[in-house]
């Protein structure tokens, strides 16, 4: 017997039994479309954040700031050294500055980088409205959405276009302190002669900040930053530069540190909703088992026949192994479709309710093309497994006791 005549007999079979076919078929395949959902749903959930944090300019820079501003300072000769480090492709500092923002009438006070276009580049800063700016030189200016809100703006997409005064807020020393110790600090207030526009919108309610240009506060404000963007030429050297920076006291962070830590927790989240799946899938296994049983019993005759005309043992079992990794396979094909289907309502869901709410649309699934193929390989074996017994138990009928019964 050739295995398109054992697939013949098994489509056969399922015909004669259509809906205890289906039943089986459709329990595979909620527990194939319930692990399909719920690890979609963890690589999902993982993609979107890696996909806010993790730029490729940005996996590859390294964040420095001064472990003891007070005693060792990132000042310009600094920044310098650090751009003439080997292996170094780009530096750009970041310095931090008060200032006082006047939109009409109305004045904000709020806390601004002074950066240059690099430095949004290499961070990976994404904005929620409007564009960066390039240059160091150039009158725009990126405002916080908690910024807007406190300048009178309640559609912040209005905002951009519109343009603010600034008046910096710089920290002057205090004459008649001899002490280092004991020096105060009084603010000096520089007015920029200038009306910046606003270019861009950053998606941060909690705080009143912004970008601003770095060649605006570069002989204004104190020379010293506040952390310095370093970006490296591949992944080989961030270990090397690492050391060869906290050598010298300061402090490095990178983002292949933290999108390293996510991935591990969002492997534990996804084997944790896997074994969910895995549970209702073990669940559907066993009614395939039971109706790999049943259909045993009631061809017990037509197993004794098939014998009685020459049918092999061999044969006996591979036909009802046929019929076992059909089911298994079909529930793998319907499982697939269930999941996409839930994945593709939910995701429907979700955006529906986020839009409602004023949130962004996101792509809360995703699916690698390697798990669709590890189920199907996955559902086929479940149906293989939990044929064998049934069609062991068939192939070892005696003839002569199978065709007696009814």
């Amino acid at each position: 017997m050739f295995a398109t005549d054992n697939v013949k007999l098994a489509v056969r079979n399922f015909k004669t039994r259509k809906l205890r076919t289906f039943l089986t078929v459709l329990g595979i395949s909620v527990g194939i479309g319930t692990t399909l959902f719920l690890v979609s749903l963890g690589y999902g959930l993982q993609k979107i954040l890696l996909d806010k944090i993790a730029k490729s300019d940005a996996l590859l820079t390294i964040d420095v700031t001064s472990s003891n501003p007070q005693i060792i300072k990132i000042d310009k000769q600094m920044v310098e050294k650090f751009s003439q480090m080997k292996n170094v492709l780009e530096v750009s500092p970041q310095q931090i500055v008060s200032a006082q923002l006047k939109f009409e009438s109305v004045t904000s006070s709020a806390k601004l980088s002074s950066v240059d276009g690099n430095f949004l580049r290499l961070g990976g800063i994404e904005l929620s409205g409007g564009e960066r700016y390039v240059g160091d030189k150039e009158a725009k200016i990126i405002l916080s959405t908690g910024t807007l809100t406190s300048l009178g703006f309640e559609d912040f997409n209005s905002a951009l276009g519109k343009e603010v005064e600034i008046t910096l807020v710089i920290p002057k020393e205090s004459p008649g302190k001899k002490e280092k110790q004991d020096l105060l600090f009084e603010n000096e207030m520089v007015n920029l002669d200038m009306k910046f526009v606003i270019c861009g919108i950053l998606d941060d309610p909690s705080e009143s900040s912004g970008f601003i240009p770095s060649g605006w506060t570069r002989e204004i404000a104190p020379d010293y930053f506040d952390e310095v963007k370093i970006k490296i030429e591949s992944q080989s050297n961030l270990e090397a530069i690492r050391n060869e920076v906290t050598s010298q006291g300061f402090s490095v962070m990178a983002l292949t540190d933290t999108v390293d830590e996510t991935n591990k927790i969002f492997s534990i989240i996804q084997i944790v909703l896997a074994l969910f799946g895995i549970i209702s899938l073990t669940v559907s296994a066993i009614g395939m088992f039971n109706t790999m049983t049943i259909s045993l019993l009631e061809r017990t005759n037509e197993i004794g026949i098939m014998r009685s005309i020459g049918a092999s043992r061999r044969e006996i079992l591979f036909l009802f192994l046929t019929e076992s990794v059909l089911i298994g396979f079909l529930g793998g094909v319907g499982g697939i479709v269930l999941g996409f289907l839930g994945t593709n309502l939910a995701n429907y869901g979700f955006n529906f309710l986020a839009k409602a709410l004023g949130g962004q649309s996101v792509q809360m699934f995703f699916t690698p093309v390697w798990f669709i193929v590890f189920i199907m390989i996955f559902s086929t074996f479940i149906g293989l497994i939990t044929g064998i017994y049934p069609s062991l138990r068939a192939s070892k009928l005696n003839p002569l006791v199978a065709l007696k019964q009814k």
